[in-house]
This record gives structure tokens, C-alpha cells and sequence, in this order.
């Protein structure tokens, strides 16, 4: 018999707000009728300054079925919270699913712009990815590589060898759904096998909670360059004083003069 689910939920903290919050976007995302060409990340959209959607992008389902299916993975990918003895644990799992949000949306995107620069193909210009895939594989990558002997079990019922789960979802998951996104996928892998080697190392709690400001600022920064949400409080005002003299300098061959001009009287009300 398992364990009662509230149990589970309190030891998986992190994990169930992660997949509480994907829920609630999911919701959201349906009651307003919002589509992937409003969150989804794709190159064009990041070339036009876009870079809002690496975030928007990681946590929304636009389908029930790619939202249970990415849930029910990361439920079991979970344990990880469970493994502070092998220098795990909740702090390294919330440190890295952020560097993995942020560090496979940005390789995904170098991915395109090769194959579109490079190879001419233009064909990943429109491709636009969706969902927390990426992070769920490189979680699966992570334990695959710390704790090769454990199970990743889906739906309650499907159980996977972790060691050869992120190869063998990689392949299912393209077999299965043609518009899945392998690049997508294998960003998630490549960050993950670099996390789990040590190749990308160091985070703590200062450095998370850098980052994580960065990206508040870069998110909210893009979306207002980009038009697409409108802060007005960020709004710039000239310092220019119109009151107060200009000066100019104006050179003749050898000779340079300092030039001072005055402006009339300008009247302000401050409101």
C-alpha cells in the first residue's frame, strides 16, 4: 500500500508547487484561449526580443495530455527531493530546475539558430516549443547519471529504468507525438548530463537568488521592449532642463570658443 498523497506532497514541497503552478497556467491558458504563438518560444519571436517566452514558454500546456504527461514524469522525478545524503535534496533541486528553465531555452535557440544560419533551414524559424519537457529531461538525465538503479515511473503504472529513461522517452515521445520537440528534448539532456557531471557547477543560495533576479528584470525589460506588455512606471524622462543655457564649443582651424546660448524663460507646474 503507498503512501497517503498528502505525505508524498509534503515530501516533494517543491515538486508539487512546481506542478501546482503549471496547473494553474494550464487553467488560465484555457479559460483565456491563449494559443502557442502567444507563449510559445521560437526563434523569430526571440530575434524580435521576445526573450520573456524562455520563461512563459517552460510552464505552459497548451494540451491536457502533454500537461499530464510532463506532470506524472515530474512527480516521479520528485525522489530527488528525498536524496539530501547523496548531496541532493530540495535546495539543489529548486537551484537547477532554474538554471535547467533558463540554460535549455537558451540551447534550444542556439540549436535553431545553427540549423538556420548554417544549414539553411529554414524550416525551425516557425517551430514553436511549449511545456516543462525540458527541465523534466534533464531531471531525468540528472538521476539517470547520481542514481542509476532507480525506477521512473509514469501514469502510475508505466515503470522505466532511469538510466536508459531519457534516451528511451527522447525516442518514445518522437515516435509517439510527431510535433513533440526533439531539439527541445535534447537541450533538456545535454544541460542535464553537464549539471550531473559537474561541468555546470556552484549554484547556492546567493547565486539562485541572482539569477532569479535577472531574470525578473530581463523578463519584464523584453516584454515591454517588445510591445507586448505596456509598464508605463519604467517609463524614461529626459533630464534636459529646457531653462538652462546650452554651451557648444566651435572650432576655427587653431582657434576654439566656448559658446553659451540662452534659452527664454521657461515656465513648470509641478503636478
Amino acid at each position: 500500500m503507498g503512501k497517503p498523497l498528502l505525505y508524498e506532497i509534503w515530501e516533494k514541497p517543491a515538486t508539487s508547487c512546481i506542478i501546482g503552478i503549471c496547473s494553474a497556467i494550464w487553467f488560465y491558458i484555457q479559460k483565456k484561449n491563449i494559443g502557442y504563438s502567444h507563449v510559445g518560444l521560437s526563434y523569430d519571436t526571440a530575434v524580435e526580443g521576445h526573450h520573456w517566452r524562455i520563461i512563459t514558454s517552460a510552464f505552459s500546456h497548451i494540451s491536457v495530455l502533454h500537461l499530464v504527461f510532463n506532470m506524472s514524469a515530474l512527480w516521479s522525478l520528485g525522489v530527488i527531493e528525498q536524496l539530501g545524503h547523496m548531496g541532493l535534496g530540495v535546495e539543489y533541486y529548486l537551484h537547477y530546475s532554474l538554471a535547467l528553465v533558463v540554460l535549455s531555452g537558451m540551447l534550444v535557440l542556439g540549436m535553431y539558430h545553427v540549423l538556420i544560419q548554417k544549414f539553411k533551414i529554414d524550416y525551425f524559424r516557425r517551430v514553436t516549443a511549449v511545456g516543462y519537457s525540458c527541465v523534466v529531461f534533464g531531471w531525468m538525465t540528472i538521476l539517470s547519471v547520481k542514481q542509476p538503479s532507480s525506477k521512473l515511473e509514469l501514469f502510475g503504472f508505466l515503470s522505466l529504468p532511469i538510466s536508459f529513461a531519457p534516451f528511451e522517452s527522447l525516442i518514445f515521445t518522437s515516435i509517439i507525438v510527431p510535433q513533440a520537440s526533439f531539439l527541445g528534448h535534447l537541450s533538456g539532456i545535454i544541460c542535464g548530463y553537464s549539471i550531473a557531471w559537474g561541468l555546470i557547477h556552484g549554484m547556492n543560495n546567493y547565486w539562485a537568488i541572482s539569477m532569479l533576479g535577472w531574470i525578473v528584470l530581463i523578463f519584464i525589460f523584453s516584454l515591454k521592449k517588445s510591445g507586448t506588455y505596456d509598464f508605463s512606471f519604467l517609463e524614461i524622462e529626459s533630464v534636459t532642463d529646457p531653462s538652462m543655457p546650452s554651451v557648444r564649443f566651435i572650432a576655427s582651424g587653431n582657434d576654439r570658443t566656448l559658446q553659451m546660448s540662452t534659452l527664454p524663460d521657461v515656465s513648470t507646474d509641478l503636478v
